[in-house]
Protein backbone atom coordinates (compact mmCIF):
# COMPACT_ATOMS: atom_id res chain seq x y z
CA UNK A 1 0.00 0.00 0.00
CA UNK A 2 1.36 3.41 -0.99
CA UNK A 3 0.90 6.41 1.30
CA UNK A 4 1.13 9.78 -0.45
CA UNK A 5 2.02 13.08 1.21
CA UNK A 6 1.29 16.08 -1.04
CA UNK A 7 2.55 19.62 -0.58
CA UNK A 8 0.00 21.78 1.23
CA UNK A 9 -1.64 24.37 -1.05
CA UNK A 10 -3.75 26.44 1.37
CA UNK A 11 -2.44 30.05 1.34
CA UNK A 12 0.06 30.52 4.17
CA UNK A 13 0.01 26.86 5.19
CA UNK A 14 3.57 25.81 6.05
CA UNK A 15 2.93 22.49 7.77
CA UNK A 16 3.41 19.04 6.28
CA UNK A 17 1.46 15.91 7.18
CA UNK A 18 4.45 13.60 7.64
CA UNK A 19 7.96 14.24 8.97
CA UNK A 20 11.01 12.11 8.09
CA UNK A 21 11.52 10.77 11.62
CA UNK A 22 8.25 8.81 11.46
CA UNK A 23 8.91 7.08 8.13
CA UNK A 24 10.63 3.97 9.55
CA UNK A 25 7.51 3.13 11.56
CA UNK A 26 5.38 3.15 8.43
CA UNK A 27 7.95 1.08 6.54
CA UNK A 28 7.96 -1.53 9.32
CA UNK A 29 4.17 -1.73 8.98
CA UNK A 30 4.60 -2.69 5.32
CA UNK A 31 3.74 0.69 3.83
CA UNK A 32 5.53 2.52 1.03
CA UNK A 33 5.64 6.32 1.29
CA UNK A 34 5.63 8.81 -1.58
CA UNK A 35 6.21 12.51 -0.86
CA UNK A 36 5.61 15.36 -3.30
CA UNK A 37 8.75 17.35 -3.98
CA UNK A 38 9.02 20.36 -1.67
CA UNK A 39 6.23 19.13 0.63
CA UNK A 40 8.24 19.65 3.81
CA UNK A 41 10.48 22.55 2.80
CA UNK A 42 8.58 25.34 4.56
CA UNK A 43 8.41 23.31 7.76
CA UNK A 44 12.17 22.74 7.70
CA UNK A 45 12.24 19.23 6.19
CA UNK A 46 14.13 18.88 2.90
CA UNK A 47 13.48 16.32 0.19
CA UNK A 48 16.87 14.83 1.07
CA UNK A 49 15.74 14.30 4.67
CA UNK A 50 12.88 12.17 3.34
CA UNK A 51 14.96 10.20 0.85
CA UNK A 52 17.54 9.49 3.58
CA UNK A 53 14.75 7.60 5.37
CA UNK A 54 13.97 5.56 2.27
CA UNK A 55 11.09 7.58 0.84
CA UNK A 56 10.47 8.21 -2.84
CA UNK A 57 9.96 11.80 -4.00
CA UNK A 58 7.17 12.33 -6.54
CA UNK A 59 8.07 14.83 -9.23
CA UNK A 60 4.53 16.13 -9.59
CA UNK A 61 1.27 16.32 -7.68
CA UNK A 62 -0.50 14.37 -10.40
CA UNK A 63 2.00 11.52 -10.09
CA UNK A 64 1.56 11.38 -6.33
CA UNK A 65 -2.23 11.24 -6.49
CA UNK A 66 -2.21 8.67 -9.29
CA UNK A 67 0.06 6.27 -7.39
CA UNK A 68 -1.03 6.68 -3.77
CA UNK A 69 -3.68 4.49 -2.14
CA UNK A 70 -3.87 6.74 0.94
CA UNK A 71 -3.39 10.52 0.96
CA UNK A 72 -2.23 12.16 4.20
CA UNK A 73 -2.85 15.91 4.37
CA UNK A 74 -2.93 18.69 6.91
CA UNK A 75 -5.72 20.40 4.98
CA UNK A 76 -7.83 18.06 2.88
CA UNK A 77 -10.17 19.72 0.33
CA UNK A 78 -12.86 20.61 2.89
CA UNK A 79 -10.53 22.84 4.88
CA UNK A 80 -8.84 24.14 1.73
CA UNK A 81 -11.95 25.07 -0.27
CA UNK A 82 -10.37 26.99 -3.13
CA UNK A 83 -7.07 25.26 -3.89
CA UNK A 84 -8.40 21.95 -2.60
CA UNK A 85 -11.04 21.80 -5.34
CA UNK A 86 -8.23 21.34 -7.83
CA UNK A 87 -7.39 18.05 -6.14
CA UNK A 88 -10.89 16.65 -6.59
CA UNK A 89 -10.22 15.67 -10.21
CA UNK A 90 -7.00 13.92 -9.11
CA UNK A 91 -8.80 11.69 -6.60
CA UNK A 92 -10.20 8.34 -7.66
CA UNK A 93 -12.73 5.82 -6.42
CA UNK A 94 -11.53 3.81 -3.44
CA UNK A 95 -8.73 6.24 -2.59
CA UNK A 96 -8.44 7.14 1.10
CA UNK A 97 -7.92 10.73 2.29
CA UNK A 98 -7.04 11.55 5.90
CA UNK A 99 -6.70 15.09 7.22
CA UNK A 100 -8.46 18.16 8.57
CA UNK A 101 -11.50 18.55 6.31
CA UNK A 102 -14.01 20.75 8.19
CA UNK A 103 -16.81 18.23 7.53
CA UNK A 104 -19.48 20.03 9.56
CA UNK A 105 -19.20 23.19 7.47
CA UNK A 106 -17.78 22.17 4.06
CA UNK A 107 -20.81 20.10 3.11
CA UNK A 108 -20.62 20.69 -0.64
CA UNK A 109 -17.03 19.48 -0.91
CA UNK A 110 -17.76 16.55 1.41
CA UNK A 111 -20.59 15.49 -0.90
CA UNK A 112 -18.31 15.88 -3.93
CA UNK A 113 -15.70 13.61 -2.31
CA UNK A 114 -18.39 11.02 -1.62
CA UNK A 115 -19.55 11.12 -5.23
CA UNK A 116 -16.00 10.43 -6.42
CA UNK A 117 -15.97 7.33 -4.26
CA UNK A 118 -13.30 8.67 -1.88
CA UNK A 119 -13.05 7.26 1.63
CA UNK A 120 -12.60 10.32 3.81
CA UNK A 121 -11.45 10.45 7.44
CA UNK A 122 -11.67 13.68 9.42
CA UNK A 123 -9.02 14.37 12.06
CA UNK A 124 -11.37 16.97 13.61
CA UNK A 125 -13.87 14.26 14.53
CA UNK A 126 -11.43 12.18 16.57
CA UNK A 127 -13.35 11.03 19.67
CA UNK A 128 -12.12 12.36 23.01
CA UNK A 129 -11.42 8.97 24.53
CA UNK A 130 -8.29 7.61 26.20
CA UNK A 131 -7.43 5.26 23.31
CA UNK A 132 -7.47 8.15 20.85
CA UNK A 133 -5.38 10.65 22.82
CA UNK A 134 -2.27 9.99 20.73
CA UNK A 135 -4.32 10.70 17.58
CA UNK A 136 -5.95 13.94 18.79
CA UNK A 137 -4.59 16.48 16.31
CA UNK A 138 -6.98 19.23 17.43
CA UNK A 139 -5.43 19.12 20.89
CA UNK A 140 -1.92 19.15 19.43
CA UNK A 141 -2.64 22.23 17.34
CA UNK A 142 -4.46 23.90 20.25
CA UNK A 143 -1.33 23.49 22.35
CA UNK A 144 0.62 25.52 19.81
CA UNK A 145 -2.15 28.12 19.51
CA UNK A 146 -2.27 28.67 23.28
CA UNK A 147 1.49 29.09 23.50
CA UNK A 148 1.72 31.43 20.51
CA UNK A 149 -1.23 33.54 21.71
CA UNK A 150 0.73 34.52 24.79
CA UNK A 151 3.77 35.47 22.70
CA UNK A 152 1.58 37.60 20.43
CA UNK A 153 0.07 39.33 23.45
CA UNK A 154 3.46 39.90 25.10
CA UNK A 155 4.87 41.33 21.89
CA UNK A 156 1.93 43.75 21.53
CA UNK A 157 1.41 44.80 25.15
CA UNK A 158 3.25 48.05 26.03
CA UNK A 159 4.36 46.61 29.35
CA UNK A 160 6.34 43.56 30.50
CA UNK A 161 4.67 40.45 31.87
CA UNK A 162 6.71 39.77 35.06
CA UNK A 163 6.98 41.74 38.28
CA UNK A 164 10.49 43.20 38.33
CA UNK A 165 12.51 44.80 41.11
CA UNK A 166 14.63 47.47 39.45
CA UNK A 167 16.75 50.44 40.38
CA UNK A 168 13.84 52.55 39.18
CA UNK A 169 11.40 50.79 41.50
CA UNK A 170 9.09 47.82 41.35
CA UNK A 171 7.24 47.04 38.12
CA UNK A 172 3.85 45.43 38.66
CA UNK A 173 3.14 42.21 36.72
CA UNK A 174 0.69 42.13 33.82
CA UNK A 175 -2.76 40.68 34.51
CA UNK A 176 -3.87 38.04 31.99
CA UNK A 177 -7.39 36.65 31.72
CA UNK A 178 -7.86 33.42 29.74
CA UNK A 179 -11.40 32.59 28.64
CA UNK A 180 -11.75 28.86 28.10
CA UNK A 181 -9.57 26.30 29.86
CA UNK A 182 -9.41 23.65 27.18
CA UNK A 183 -6.08 22.59 25.69
CA UNK A 184 -5.34 26.02 24.17
CA UNK A 185 -6.44 27.84 27.29
CA UNK A 186 -4.38 25.68 29.64
CA UNK A 187 -1.30 26.15 27.49
CA UNK A 188 -1.92 29.90 27.47
CA UNK A 189 -2.18 29.89 31.26
CA UNK A 190 1.06 27.95 31.61
CA UNK A 191 2.92 30.16 29.11
CA UNK A 192 1.70 33.42 30.66
CA UNK A 193 2.69 32.20 34.11
CA UNK A 194 6.16 31.27 32.84
CA UNK A 195 6.54 34.85 31.65
CA UNK A 196 5.59 36.09 35.10
CA UNK A 197 2.05 37.34 34.59
CA UNK A 198 -0.74 37.10 37.14
CA UNK A 199 -3.27 34.82 35.44
CA UNK A 200 -6.99 34.32 35.90
CA UNK A 201 -9.09 31.91 33.86
CA UNK A 202 -12.71 31.03 33.33
CA UNK A 203 -14.42 28.04 31.77
CA UNK A 204 -18.05 26.93 31.64
CA UNK A 205 -16.91 23.57 33.04
CA UNK A 206 -16.25 23.96 36.79
CA UNK A 207 -14.39 20.64 36.72
CA UNK A 208 -11.34 22.29 35.12
CA UNK A 209 -10.75 24.49 38.18
CA UNK A 210 -8.15 22.06 39.53
CA UNK A 211 -6.24 22.10 36.23
CA UNK A 212 -6.20 25.91 36.13
CA UNK A 213 -4.94 26.13 39.71
CA UNK A 214 -2.30 23.44 39.13
CA UNK A 215 -0.75 25.75 36.52
CA UNK A 216 -0.67 28.70 38.88
CA UNK A 217 -3.81 30.43 37.61
CA UNK A 218 -6.77 31.65 39.62
CA UNK A 219 -10.12 30.18 38.55
CA UNK A 220 -12.84 32.81 38.17
CA UNK A 221 -16.21 31.52 39.34
CA UNK A 222 -19.37 32.82 37.72
CA UNK A 223 -22.67 31.69 39.22
CA UNK A 224 -24.14 30.10 36.13
CA UNK A 225 -25.76 26.74 35.37
CA UNK A 226 -23.15 24.90 33.27
CA UNK A 227 -24.47 21.34 33.54
CA UNK A 228 -24.81 20.91 29.75
CA UNK A 229 -21.48 22.50 28.76
CA UNK A 230 -19.89 19.36 27.31
CA UNK A 231 -21.20 16.72 24.91
CA UNK A 232 -20.64 12.97 25.14
CA UNK A 233 -17.61 13.25 22.85
CA UNK A 234 -15.82 15.69 25.16
CA UNK A 235 -16.37 18.76 22.96
CA UNK A 236 -17.93 22.04 24.07
CA UNK A 237 -21.64 22.46 23.37
CA UNK A 238 -23.55 25.55 22.35
CA UNK A 239 -25.40 26.78 25.45
CA UNK A 240 -27.86 29.33 24.07
CA UNK A 241 -27.90 33.11 23.87
CA UNK A 242 -29.48 33.60 27.31
CA UNK A 243 -26.58 31.77 28.95
CA UNK A 244 -23.99 33.77 27.01
CA UNK A 245 -25.76 37.05 27.85
CA UNK A 246 -25.60 36.31 31.60
CA UNK A 247 -21.99 35.18 31.22
CA UNK A 248 -21.03 38.44 29.51
CA UNK A 249 -22.66 40.49 32.26
CA UNK A 250 -20.66 38.67 34.94
CA UNK A 251 -17.37 38.84 33.01
CA UNK A 252 -17.48 42.60 32.57
CA UNK A 253 -15.58 43.35 35.78
CA UNK A 254 -12.88 40.72 35.21
CA UNK A 255 -12.17 41.87 31.66
CA UNK A 256 -11.96 45.51 32.73
CA UNK A 257 -9.27 44.64 35.25
CA UNK A 258 -7.10 42.70 32.77
CA UNK A 259 -4.22 43.92 30.62
CA UNK A 260 -4.48 40.87 28.33
CA UNK A 261 -7.52 38.78 27.45
CA UNK A 262 -7.06 35.53 25.51
CA UNK A 263 -10.25 33.89 24.24
CA UNK A 264 -10.37 30.27 23.12
CA UNK A 265 -14.05 29.26 22.98
CA UNK A 266 -15.00 27.36 19.82
CA UNK A 267 -17.94 25.04 19.10
CA UNK A 268 -17.33 22.40 16.39
CA UNK A 269 -19.32 23.24 13.26
CA UNK A 270 -20.72 26.46 14.75
CA UNK A 271 -19.94 30.15 14.77
CA UNK A 272 -17.89 31.09 17.85
CA UNK A 273 -19.98 32.57 20.70
CA UNK A 274 -19.52 36.27 21.48
CA UNK A 275 -18.04 36.45 24.98
CA UNK A 276 -16.27 39.82 24.96
CA UNK A 277 -18.54 42.71 24.01
CA UNK A 278 -17.80 46.21 22.79
CA UNK A 279 -18.75 47.42 26.28
CA UNK A 280 -16.13 45.17 27.86
CA UNK A 281 -13.45 46.35 25.44
CA UNK A 282 -14.29 49.97 26.17
CA UNK A 283 -13.89 49.25 29.89
CA UNK A 284 -10.29 48.06 29.45
CA UNK A 285 -7.26 50.31 29.95
CA UNK A 286 -5.69 51.84 26.83
CA UNK A 287 -2.78 49.65 25.73
CA UNK A 288 -4.57 46.45 26.71
CA UNK A 289 -4.58 43.51 24.29
CA UNK A 290 -7.13 40.89 23.27
CA UNK A 291 -5.97 37.79 21.38
CA UNK A 292 -8.97 36.02 19.88
CA UNK A 293 -8.09 32.40 19.10
CA UNK A 294 -11.62 31.82 17.80
CA UNK A 295 -11.13 34.34 14.98
CA UNK A 296 -11.39 31.65 12.29
CA UNK A 297 -14.96 30.96 13.48
CA UNK A 298 -15.92 34.62 13.63
CA UNK A 299 -14.33 35.39 16.99
CA UNK A 300 -15.27 35.51 20.67
CA UNK A 301 -14.85 39.29 20.74
CA UNK A 302 -17.57 41.40 19.18
CA UNK A 303 -14.94 43.65 17.56
CA UNK A 304 -12.67 40.94 16.15
CA UNK A 305 -11.95 41.04 12.43
CA UNK A 306 -10.49 37.65 11.37
CA UNK A 307 -6.94 37.99 10.10
CA UNK A 308 -6.67 41.64 11.12
CA UNK A 309 -5.46 43.80 13.99
CA UNK A 310 -8.06 46.24 15.32
CA UNK A 311 -7.41 49.28 17.50
CA UNK A 312 -10.52 50.27 19.45
CA UNK A 313 -10.12 53.18 21.86
CA UNK A 314 -6.51 52.20 22.47
CA UNK A 315 -7.24 48.47 22.98
CA UNK A 316 -5.58 46.19 20.41
CA UNK A 317 -7.64 43.20 19.24
CA UNK A 318 -5.73 40.49 17.37
CA UNK A 319 -7.65 38.03 15.19
CA UNK A 320 -4.91 35.60 14.12
CA UNK A 321 -5.65 32.83 11.62
CA UNK A 322 -4.00 29.42 11.32
CA UNK A 323 -1.59 29.98 14.21
CA UNK A 324 -0.08 26.46 14.07
CA UNK A 325 1.28 27.22 10.58
CA UNK A 326 3.43 29.96 12.14
CA UNK A 327 5.30 27.27 14.11
CA UNK A 328 5.52 24.76 11.25
CA UNK A 329 8.41 22.60 12.45
CA UNK A 330 6.88 21.49 15.73
CA UNK A 331 3.32 21.72 14.44
CA UNK A 332 4.23 19.27 11.67
CA UNK A 333 6.04 17.04 14.12
CA UNK A 334 2.99 16.83 16.40
CA UNK A 335 0.43 16.50 13.63
CA UNK A 336 2.48 13.83 11.86
CA UNK A 337 2.61 11.77 15.04
CA UNK A 338 -1.17 12.05 15.42
CA UNK A 339 -2.00 11.14 11.82
CA UNK A 340 0.49 8.27 11.52
CA UNK A 341 -0.75 6.76 14.79
CA UNK A 342 -4.27 6.94 13.37
CA UNK A 343 -3.16 5.46 10.03
CA UNK A 344 -1.46 2.55 11.78
CA UNK A 345 -4.67 2.05 13.78
CA UNK A 346 -6.40 1.40 10.43
CA UNK A 347 -3.68 -0.87 9.01
CA UNK A 348 -3.33 -4.59 9.52
CA UNK A 349 -0.53 -6.55 7.80
CA UNK A 350 0.17 -3.73 5.37
CA UNK A 351 -3.45 -3.34 4.27
CA UNK A 352 -6.20 -0.92 5.28
CA UNK A 353 -8.79 -2.67 7.44
CA UNK A 354 -11.85 -0.58 8.33
CA UNK A 355 -13.63 -1.90 11.41
CA UNK A 356 -16.72 0.30 11.69
CA UNK A 357 -17.52 -1.25 15.07
CA UNK A 358 -14.42 0.50 16.38
CA UNK A 359 -15.26 3.85 18.00
CA UNK A 360 -12.21 5.62 16.58
CA UNK A 361 -12.75 4.41 13.02
CA UNK A 362 -16.50 5.01 13.01
CA UNK A 363 -16.18 8.38 14.70
CA UNK A 364 -13.81 9.80 12.07
CA UNK A 365 -15.18 8.12 8.91
CA UNK A 366 -17.05 10.73 6.84
CA UNK A 367 -17.50 9.20 3.36
CA UNK A 368 -17.26 5.67 2.03
CA UNK A 369 -18.56 3.74 -0.97
CA UNK A 370 -19.99 6.79 -2.70
CA UNK A 371 -21.94 7.93 0.36
CA UNK A 372 -21.62 10.29 3.28
CA UNK A 373 -21.78 7.95 6.29
CA UNK A 374 -21.09 10.14 9.33
CA UNK A 375 -24.36 10.74 11.25
CA UNK A 376 -23.64 14.38 12.18
CA UNK A 377 -22.71 15.28 8.60
CA UNK A 378 -25.74 13.43 7.24
CA UNK A 379 -27.98 15.36 9.60
CA UNK A 380 -26.58 18.65 8.29
CA UNK A 381 -26.98 17.52 4.68
CA UNK A 382 -30.57 16.55 5.34
CA UNK A 383 -30.46 13.53 3.04
CA UNK A 384 -30.52 9.77 3.32
CA UNK A 385 -27.01 9.05 2.17
CA UNK A 386 -25.38 12.41 1.43
CA UNK A 387 -25.26 12.03 -2.35
CA UNK A 388 -26.86 14.36 -4.88
CA UNK A 389 -29.14 11.57 -5.93
CA UNK A 390 -30.50 11.28 -2.41
CA UNK A 391 -31.38 14.96 -2.18
CA UNK A 392 -32.92 15.37 -5.62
Amino acid sequence: MIVGVPRETFPGERRVALVPALLPGLTRAGLEVLVETGAGTEAGFTDEAYTDKGTTIAGSRAELFSRADVILQVRAPGSNPEEGRKDLELLREGQVVIGFCDPLLSLEITRALAERGVTLFSMELMPRITRAQSMDALSSMATIAGYKAVLLAANTLPRMFPMMMTAAGTLAPARVFVVGAGVAGLQAIASARRLGAVVEAYDVRPAVREQVESLGGKFVELELDTGEAEDAGGYAKELGEDFYRKQREMMLRVVAGSHVVITTAAIPGKKAPILVTREMVEGMEPGSVIVDLAAERGGNCELTRPGETVDHDGVTILGPLNIPATVPYHASQMYAKNITTFLLHLVEEGELTLDTDDEITAGTLVTRGGRVVHPRVLELLGSGDGTKGASS
